[in-house]
């Protein structure tokens, strides 16, 4: 075995072990969440007047009465055969909506992603090259708001003027009425499944209802994409190859994209890949504003009616997504730039 290979051994060695490490660390705070929390799921599920004996019998059904240990070893046991309770609120078992609820989410935050790369790494590529202009300015407020105002405040904003002002939104909610049921699920992902079904009408409906709250969304992380890649950018045009590709008359353009962008774009993937991450956690409120029938609303809703199955299955896979997106960002960084090996 070569050194390279060698190094790189260790380097998979060592994130396979932090990313076992963090899940089993996941695993245990999101269980302690539901031993800690001031909500009691035996009152949930038998009610708020059920008699003593009926309460003891869910909790023994339960295992609350069980030491904390042996309750933990039950709950990572039916974690390993994918069981993560029934929930009360739906009377469903919670793999079975957050498979349901899920690819809402999943919609609603690639759609934000992607409208937030487009815009923003243009905006801040331009703001570097323009440092100190006033286009350098208006982008740097235009970020600032982005990460200033609450994201419910611009939901809400969002739909006082495009929906009930202008009327050019059709609301909340993620199709109307007249369409519920028409598109067969195949992936979960309605405008996906509505090309799929070549139903037209439908993808039209699909993606009105998606370009607000995707919307909203995408400004709200874009502030972040586009102030980290103005100060990558800034750090890479003060570096002696730009200089010299300026030299050599090189066409600017070329110098921009090609040289200084083309050196910046391995940091950025960890920006975007942690920024998405951020989208699948942060979509709680926007789903919560627009009634987007996604995980966030299904946690909130879940939360306020004390379904702690549901709040903690929810719980786990926003986490769990979230380091799988970290380490496909850390896995990508090493592929695109042998020297952090």
């Amino acid at each position: 075995m070569t050194a390279i290979a060698r190094i790189r051994a260790r380097g998979l060695l060592a994130t396979g072990s932090s990313v076992l490490i963090t899940l089993c660390g996941l695993v245990l705070i999101t269980f302690l969440i539901g031993r800690v929390m001031p909500i009691d799921p035996t009152i949930a599920i038998a009610g708020d007047h059920a008699p003593a004996d009926v309460i003891a019998k869910v909790r023994s059904d339960l295992g609350l009465d069980r030491p904390l240990p042996v309750q933990f070893g039950i709950y990572l046991w039916n974690l390993l055969h994918g069981d993560l309770g029934r929930s009360v609120m739906t009377s469903n078992t919670v793999v079975a909506d957050i498979l349901h609820f899920f690819p809402a989410t999943i919609e609603l935050a690639t759609s934000a992603i992607l409208v937030a790369v487009a815009v923003g790494v243009p905006l801040g590529v331009w703001a570097a090259v323009r440092r100190g202009t006033g286009v350098d300015h208006a982008v740097r407020v235009f970020c600032l708001t982005g990460q200033s105002v609450p994201i419910f405040l611009l939901g809400l904003l969002a739909l006082l003027v495009f929906y009930a002002k202008l009327g050019w939104a059709p609301g909340t909610g993620r199709q109307d009425v007249m369409f519920e049921g028409d598109v067969p699920v195949v992936t979960g992902l309605l405008t996906v499944d509505a090309v799929l079904a070549d139903d037209w009408d439908a993808l039209h409906d699909a993606l009105a209802h998606l370009v607000l709250p995707a919307a909203v969304l995408a400004y709200f992380s874009m502030a972040t994409i586009t102030r980290m890649t103005r100060a990558f950018m800034l750090d890479a045009l003060r570096d002696e190859y730009i200089t010299t590709a300026r030299a050599k008359g090189l066409p600017a353009m070329r110098v921009i994209w090609r040289h200084a962008f083309g050196n910046i774009a391995v940091r950025l993937v960890t920006v975007l890949a942690l920024t998405y991450a951020g989208l699948l956690e942060g979509a709680v409120v926007t789903e919560t504003v627009f009634s987007w029938p996604g995980l966030g609303q299904y946690l909130t809703v879940s939360l306020l009616s004390a379904d702690m199955n549901a709040v903690l299955g929810a719980t786990l896979v926003i986490g769990f997504s979230y380091l799988l997106l970290n380490l496909a960002a850390d896995m990508l960084y090493r592929l695109l730039d042998p020297r952090a090996q």
